[in-house]
């Protein structure tokens, strides 16, 4: 932009908001008007516009009304408590350094995040993070040491909890929140070690709630379980942040940072966080039995649309219709239906699952929601199907997932 389009610009914007102001004040009361120093204003107006135009298409932005934020709006009571959050919560964010051990010699494999879970020493992190390794080291944000030893994983929900010998005389356990009071829009904080550099910390907003992420491992038949109510933040997250907390701004966590979308292997600004009502039922069972079980129905199922639902001639237009079940599962042994599939999709014929114990089933991902988060295996559920046209309810004792 040139100096003399600059000036336009400038004289333009200071004439405009001048004009306003007139108007403004034609509408306020004598003691609201008292005391306005409109030279003052002018010399704010035209020093903000100046710093907010350095491009011509920051002009046209601003010509258009959208004006960029002032810097000296900035919200200190924000920045306040991001800056308490963080002197609160990261002596409790650890940095676990995991090694291989050969020939009686530690080779490091990798580094992660974790987080104090209580008093006795145990701390959350990903399943992928210690999957393979030996032995573990663990350093708080004081540079306090600590041996660790693993003492339960669960690959399906990317979820481990490791023991240290001693905490750091500094670090307290994180409080957890609650994933139901968890909103879109709402402002969350990452603690970890991205890249190695440890207690960083990023913030960001929640993008997204029910998001579902894939297990590590692969089933019976190809597949994979998943796991349900991921969180989605765009919260700046990267390698060696696995295993972190993800914060509300009161410093509770209200998901464990596990895994970003990306294609350069860094940060896109899509980031995904296992919530942390997983974390509630999933982590005891691991610090008291190693491992977590979950409930089973044993069968593969795929979400109802409208163009599926005409194809297939079902008076439905959403649920979980049942496509493959098990040899001896549950949903055999219950006498539920499946479909079969072909090269074109599912074949006519299936049993579709629209409520499990009243609760309504809209997709695939609203019955796994259900059966991971409300019930456990060997409890009878009742789920409502509709088959042949007609809606019947069937009662169904859930196994333990293989």
């Amino acid at each position: 932009m040139t100096r003399r389009r600059h000036f336009y610009f400038l004289t333009f914007f200071t004439l405009l908001f001048l004009t306003t102001l007139a108007c403004q004040a034609n509408s306020v009361t004598p003691e609201t008007a008292v005391g306005i120093d409109q030279d003052a204003i002018v010399r704010d107006v035209v020093a903000t516009l100046q710093a907010q135009m350095p491009t011509p298409a920051a002009a046209d932005a601003q010509i258009s009304g959208n004006t960029a934020v002032d810097p000296d709006t900035l919200n200190f009571d924000l920045q306040n408590q991001l800056v308490a959050v963080y002197e609160k919560v990261n002596p409790a964010v650890v940095h676990i350094f995991v090694f291989n051990t050969f020939d009686d010699q530690e080779f490091p494999l990798g580094t992660g995040s974790g987080f104090v879970y209580d008093e006795n020493g145990y701390i959350i992190t990903n399943n992928h993070v210690v999957t393979d390794g030996d032995t573990f080291e663990v350093i708080f944000a004081d540079g306090f040491r600590s041996r660790a030893e693993v003492v339960g994983t669960d690959v399906d929900s990317d979820l481990a909890v490791i023991k240290v010998e001693k905490l750091s005389p500094a670090a307290q356990p994180i409080p957890l929140g609650d994933t139901n009071q968890v909103h879109v829009g709402q402002f969350v904080i990452a603690i970890g070690n991205p890249f190695g550099e440890a207690g960083s910390m990023s913030i960001g907003i929640v993008s997204g709630l029910e998001r579902t992420l894939d297990s590590q491992r692969t089933v019976e038949g190809g597949g994979h379980y998943s796991l349900p109510q991921v969180i989605q933040t765009d919260a700046a997250i990267n390698p060696g942040n696995s295993g972190g907390p993800l914060l509300n701004l009161q410093g509770e966590v209200i998901g464990v940072n596990s895994a970003i979308r990306t294609d350069t292997g860094t940060n896109s600004g899509v980031g995904f966080s296992i919530p942390v009502n997983a974390v509630r039922r999933i982590v005891p069972s691991l610090i008291a039995n190693g491992a977590y079980v979950y409930p089973y129905l044993g069968i593969r199922m795929q979400s109802l649309d409208i163009d599926t639902a005409e194809e297939l001639n079902i008076p439905y237009t959403s649920g979980a219709y049942i496509l493959a079940i098990s040899q001896d599962a549950p949903a055999a042994n219950a006498g539920l239906i499946a479909s079969g599939v072909n090269n074109f999709g599912a074949l006519p014929g299936g049993d579709l699952i629209i409520a499990i114990n009243g609760t309504e089933i809209t997709s695939s991902d609203d019955l796994i929601s259900y059966l991971v988060f409300e019930t456990e295996a060997g409890q009878t559920v009742d789920l409502t199907i509709v088959r042949d046209g007609k809606e019947m309810t069937v009662p169904l004792t859930l196994g333990e997932r293989p």
